[in-house]
């Protein structure tokens, strides 16, 4: 689990975020081991498969200080735990409807001393409370996704992009895409990263409504 795949792409990180960064692996065997957030097959390629995919959005939008962001369907807190390394100064909460998952993911967050991340045993849609970007990798499709979050952005915007869904997703999304109705813009990862994993891997973002 090299992290030097990390630094490669992001050579500017402080040490403080290098540190995090090279403590994720040991936490991860840790809980894994005990609640399986991670497939067994993935857990050696965490940087690649894990981290580095969830920085497909901090390629698409750097978020500004004090930028709020609701990760929808964390699972084992991907993409809001590396996110939250990544941009300190951004609120993350994190949620998901499976209760053991989220407690591994407080768990790593306390492990790490991240005061910029909450997390909640809950659905999207009971979520209170408005957000800049929602952010998911691959919960579900599209057209059952959006009306979950639909209504969470905030009207405001002061990021580079405005505000609304930023969705990690893989393949072709040609139809799911016309079923949903909605208008979105692709971000393809290979334009960023050269490893094979991310060939057909996307940033789909939609603008909040």
């Amino acid at each position: 689990m090299e992290f030097s795949i990390i630094s490669s792409y992001f050579p500017g990180l402080t040490p403080e975020q290098q540190r995090r960064f090279a403590y994720l692996p040991a936490l991860y065997q840790l809980w894994n081991s005990q609640i399986n957030v991670i497939s067994r097959k993935d857990i050696d390629l965490l940087f690649e498969r894990h981290v580095l995919h969830s920085f497909g959005i901090a390629k698409v939008v750097e978020f500004a200080p004090g930028t709020q962001v609701l990760d929808v369907g964390t699972g084992g807190g991907f993409p809001g735990i590396p996110l939250a390394i990544m941009f300190p100064e951004t609120q993350f909460h994190l949620v998901d409807s499976i209760g053991k998952k989220i407690r591994v993911v407080q768990e790593v967050a306390e492990a790490l001393q991240l005061d910029n991340i909450t997390a909640t045993h809950t659905r999207a849609e009971q979520v209170p409370g408005l957000f800049d970007f929602v952010v998911s990798r691959a919960v579900t499709q599209l057209k059952d996704f959006y009306p979950w979050v639909k209504g969470k952005f905030k009207k405001q915007s002061f990021n580079s992009l405005p505000n609304g869904l930023l969705y990690l997703k893989g393949g072709d999304l040609t139809q799911e895409i016309k079923e949903s109705g909605l208008q979105v813009k692709h971000f393809y990862l290979k334009d960023y990263f050269r490893e094979e994993f991310f060939d057909t891997k996307q940033v789909i973002y939609v603008k909040g409504k």
